[in-house]
């Protein structure tokens, strides 16, 4: 069988076309991967569908960094009470699930920049008669006289009744550091709609979680349930979640500092903010 020049040509710019498909399907195929852990239960950050499948602000906001980042993200479902040791201790290289940035976890694991700004606030079912004072101002605890006198007020206000609050979160720790020994009962859970649900029935009297937490729920319970008092942030309360990372980490964070911030800079991450939260809560980066 004999070739023209001209289908000489053809079946090299075909051939060359098939190597340069399979060049890439190979480097699709070598992505590196990275494993994230979430707890599947805290909306909009997070959650779990009927379905079984993980979903809400965290998740679409991995999955556009791994996008611009050309790394693969792989999503695993975890426990809050022991994630950030699940971490330290090398299961995954991640942790994606409002984790706050605070002096006490930098000791032990690393954080990319912060997509959310933070602040903390009590909720209650309105025909409960428990209202806090200073209703809508914001409280920096680093601001150490303003941060006193709100929490004197809030003791006075809630002694003798019981908060709820979801385990091992810097909200756990502002209440036992500022109202456990000043009559207020603590109640420690597993996960937030745990909270919420002993909210609802009436078995605690307030609860305290992320402003962004607690406006998933009220959008569901706008009719029975209210945010009082301040919003607290700083000191203890951190200063905005972000992705941890293993402290020894040099290749991830990185990647995610720069997704982030050009998320920012482009207008994508407000975007995301206001799809699942109804406002803005993202810093500018």
């Amino acid at each position: 069988m004999t070739f023209t020049r001209k289908a000489l040509l053809t079946f090299g710019v075909a051939a060359a076309a098939f190597v340069l498909a399979g060049a890439q399907t190979t480097f699709a195929q070598d992505k590196k991967t990275y494993v994230f852990a979430t707890e599947g239960a805290y909306p909009p950050f997070n959650m779990t569908s009927p379905t079984g499948e993980l979903q809400g602000f965290e998740i679409e906001l991995i999955a556009e960094i791994a996008k611009r980042s050309g790394f693969e993200a792989k999503v695993i479902s975890q426990a809050w009470d022991g994630m950030i040791q699940g971490l330290v201790d090398g299961k995954y290289n991640g942790a994606i699930d409002a984790v706050t940035i605070t002096d006490k976890r930098k000791e032990v694991v690393n954080f990319s920049l912060p997509y959310t700004t933070g602040g903390s606030n009590f909720v209650v079912l309105k025909d409960s008669g428990t209202e806090l004072p200073g209703n809508g101002s914001n409280i920096d605890l680093a601001d150490k006289a303003a941060a006193e006198a709100a929490v004197a007020d809030i003791a006075k206000a809630l002694s003798g009744k019981t908060v709820g609050v979801q385990v091992s979160t810097i909200q756990s720790t502002f209440l036992t550091q500022y109202l456990a020994d000043k009559g207020v009962t603590i109640r420690t859970y597993q996960n937030g709609p745990d909270v919420y649900q002993d909210l609802t029935n009436g078995r605690i009297d307030a609860a305290m979680a992320a402003t962004t937490n607690i406006a998933a729920f009220l959008k569901k319970n706008a009719d029975k349930a209210a945010t009082t008092g301040p919003s607290f942030k700083g000191g203890v309360m951190g200063s905005g979640a972000a992705v941890a990372v293993q402290k020894n980490d040099t290749e991830l964070k990185p990647l995610l500092d720069k997704a982030l911030k050009s998320m920012s800079e482009d207008g994508t991450l407000s975007a995301m903010s206001q799809k699942w939260f109804g406002l803005d809560v993202t810093p500018k980066l």
